[in-house]
């Protein structure tokens, strides 16, 4: 059996990133080339999680740099320098967070839960009533049901 020690010790451990060249001279301006072209990250906590998530409050964009940032050992960058830095290479910063972190979502369990009958429902309520998905996901299932089956009704006229 794993110590509490042992569990803990995982978000810890740190992990060199090697940096695709493209990333960093996008359109072939190579000027200064850099034999080393990686990074340190280490896999975010939930605590880590929880800071981005509220500090952000529902700006996606401000998510994927507080995570970045977060994540990021060396070099330690500020919220301001993982901001200014190119779309892509932030992009691919964030998905070897997520792998490190455990939170990766393969394509086939995206599209099962974009298929999920209470993630449609979802959508269409937030579409129909112009809800955030903070007061959607605030409904009880009957609640959900009630409101599709007004919305089937008025259709239905």
């Amino acid at each position: 059996m794993l110590s509490a020690e042992e569990l803990l010790a995982g978000s810890d451990v740190t992990y060199t990133i090697e940096i695709p060249p493209e990333l960093l001279a996008p359109n072939g301006h190579r000027g200064q080339a850099t034999a080393d072209r990686s990074v340190r990250l280490r896999p975010l906590t939930i605590r880590d999680l929880q800071q981005a998530t509220r500090a952000a409050k529902d700006n996606d964009t401000l998510v994927a740099v507080l995570m970045v940032q977060q994540a990021l050992v060396e070099p330690a960058l500020t919220i301001a320098q993982v901001a200014a830095l190119p779309a892509g290479l932030v992009q691919f910063l964030l998905q070897q967070v997520n792998r490190l972190s455990g939170i990766t979502t393969s394509q086939e369990q995206m599209n099962s839960a974009l298929e999920a009958p209470l993630a449609k429902a979802a959508f269409i309520l937030a579409k129909e009533f112009g809800w955030t998905p903070q007061e959607v996901n605030n409904l009880t299932l009957g609640q959900v049901l009630l409101h599709l089956q007004m919305l089937k009704q008025q259709a239905g006229k």
